[in-house]
């Protein structure tokens, strides 16, 4: 047993040195958000030898989780990613390091014997990326990790900054995860002739292992039941005190294989690509019938001007339960038949007349975690209680 310290996420030459001591054995770490620097953390005990990180999950449509990451994980996370890319590079840290994205740029840097870039200031801000890109080694192949929002605030930015747009093809690589990115998006992105690759993964694979809908080397993913499990040496031991949780998210074949249930619903093509449809606790009984609201939302996010929309579930006197979707006040949105559009676009997709959207709310702005996602919980909570934005 060894001893776990909780490190401020901000403090980056921190976070990083304690990392690169943890990955040799050193006390493990547990990054968080706030100031100050390293502090002992008392009340969470001791953590197995081989743990090196401990990352606290967004909670975005579940309770927290802190898992439970050795180095071993973490290294074959990072040896897997560079197979995949251009081999080992340099990375601009774009965001935050209490999450698992943020943290693996880190670690790919240390296991690449590299400095990562840091972007400064509070936020995000296109003009501050395009400087910190700026200060890449252009003798190295150069990689970042972004979510959706940053993506398209530096897309959005590239139309008609000159200054971003360089920025933006000096990257070898532009991973993207964290969640679901509109189509709309990637096309605008391909047009800038980016190179962007859509991530799959989350804390307890050690980051993405999906790689634009294929498993890295050694990853392997298997639907069971419509849910995603996924294997490899990159899994997490599991959650920090919590057994039970631990037990119902990893199992073991009789093979001794051992599988992460994930939470999401997806199915593997004959091709072997993974196609995900939204989240399992995100399914809704409408009049009856099963719907996926990451597949409604996959379709209305196809339709121009829709491209951020969140779909949600609100209560039905007769139906149960029906889709809803909220996204920011656009000209496209705002249009008087645009939820008949949208209900179009879900038939088009070949979903059930159970999936039609019931209603548009048009709001200024989504509201997000800190990890970038939408917080799904505030926008359900606002169409129950049916509130105004102001």
């Amino acid at each position: 047993m060894k001893p776990l310290v909780r490190v401020s996420a901000t403090d980056v030459a921190g976070l990083t040195f304690a990392l690169r001591r943890a990955l040799s054995g050193g006390p493990a770490v547990w990054p968080v958000p706030g100031a100050g620097r390293v502090v002992a953390l008392e009340d969470a005990g001791e953590v197995e030898d081989g743990i090196a990180l401990v990352v606290e999950t967004s909670g975005s449509t579940d309770a927290p989780k802190r898992v439970l990451l050795s180095g071993a994980a973490l290294r074959a996370s990072a040896v897997a990613t560079e197979a995949a890319l251009s081999g080992p590079g340099q990375w601009l840290l774009a965001l935050p390091g209490h999450y698992i994205a943020g943290a693996q740029v880190l670690v790919r840097s240390i296991v690449a014997g590299t400095e990562p870039v840091v972007l400064d200031g509070d936020g995000f801000e296109p003009t501050a990326f395009a400087a910190a890109s700026a200060r890449l080694d252009r003798l190295r192949p150069r990689y970042t990790s972004l979510v959706p929002v940053q993506l398209s605030r530096l897309v959005e930015a590239a139309r008609t900054d000159r200054t971003v747009a360089d920025a933006l093809h000096r990257f070898d690589r532009i991973l993207l995860g964290g969640q679901a990115a509109s189509p709309s998006l990637i096309v605008a992105a391909d047009a800038l002739g980016l190179r962007v690759t859509r991530t799959y993964g989350s804390s307890e694979t050690a980051g993405g292992c999906v790689y634009d809908g294929r498993a890295l080397d050694g990853v392997r993913v298997r639907i069971v039941d419509g849910r995603v499990e996924v294997s490899g040496p990159m899994l997490a031991d599991g959650y920090l005190g919590d057994p039970a949780r631990t037990a119902d998210a990893f199992v073991t074949d009789a093979d001794g294989t051992r599988w992460y249930r994930t939470g999401d619903l997806g199915d593997v093509a004959y091709d072997g690509i993974l196609r995900i449809r939204g989240r399992a606790d995100d399914v809704i009984i409408s009049g009856g019938v099963k719907v996926a609201l990451g597949e409604v939302e996959r379709a209305v996010r196809s339709v121009p001007g829709f491209g951020d929309a969140v779909v949600v579930r609100v209560p039905d006197a007769e139906w149960g339960e029906r889709a809803a979707v909220v996204t920011m006040r656009t000209d496209a949105a705002a249009a008087s038949d645009a939820l008949t559009t949208l209900v179009a676009a879900t038939d088009a997709a070949g979903l059930t007349p159970a999936a039609r959207p019931v209603r548009l709310e048009l709001i200024d702005r989504l509201p997000l975690l800190a990890s970038g996602k939408p917080d799904r919980r505030a926008l359900e909570a606002r169409m129950r209680g049916g509130r105004e934005e102001g």
